[in-house]
């Protein structure tokens, strides 16, 4: 096995032994009394982990929701637990400045993996937008299967520039489908067009043919 694996697994395992004997040290520390609050500061935090996971555009918002409120507890009961059991066999400073730099650092990634997705959502929306040249070499089976590969896309997309430039192209493959053949076109709306839909089932002619009769 590689050396940096391995290192990594034992440096996980030694984190998770000492966030055990904290989370034990706090859980004793506390007492009835104080784990009564923990759990209601986990039903709290589940309610508004569930409540804003469900107000989101989620495919499954139920599922999403148990997903989001059992995160929620759960990090909520180990979170107060390590810090009950750090001011304990730490005292208050140590866990304080702890919890400082642990913060500093999530915030620290947290914005250079937000400037990195920014960057990377304007390069996208540019190269996606297109000047519509794009859909002249494929044929319109091609184009059947971007509508539906980009409907997929559609769906999972948040970035505001990553999902107008999948509208873009999706709105010029179907002009180019239209412009090849019109009466196919009009008979794949006719016939319940959907995002999932294939028209090429209905659009007949490749691009040859459309450079020919348009």
């Amino acid at each position: 096995m590689p050396v940096r694996p391995l290192l990594a697994r034992c440096g996980l395992t030694l984190l998770v032994l000492l966030g055990a004997v904290l989370a034990a040290a706090g859980g004793v520390s506390l007492g009835g009394d104080g784990l009564v609050a923990v759990a209601l500061a986990a039903v709290v935090a589940a309610s508004i982990g569930a409540g804003v996971a469900r107000e989101s555009d989620a495919p499954d918002p139920r599922r999403a929701a148990l997903d989001a409120a059992w995160r929620a507890a759960v990090g909520t009961v180990a979170a107060l637990l390590l810090l009950s059991g750090g001011v304990v066999l730490a005292g208050g400073a140590v866990t304080a400045l702890t919890v400082a730099a642990v913060l500093g650092v999530l915030l620290a990634r947290w914005a250079l993996r937000s400037a990195r997705a920014e960057r990377q959502a304007v390069v996208t929306g540019t190269s996606l937008a297109g000047d519509g040249r794009w859909v002249r070499g494929l044929s319109v089976q091609d184009l059947g299967r971007e509508w539906v590969r980009s409907s997929a896309e559609l769906a999972r997309a948040r970035d505001p520039f990553t999902r107008q430039g999948l509208v873009r192209r999706r709105q010029e493959a179907l002009d180019e489908l239209e412009r090849r053949d019109p009466a196919g076109f009009v008979r794949w709306l006719e016939g319940g067009a959907t995002v999932d839909s294939d028209p090429a089932e209905y659009v007949s002619g490749d691009p040859a043919a459309g450079s020919e009769t348009a």
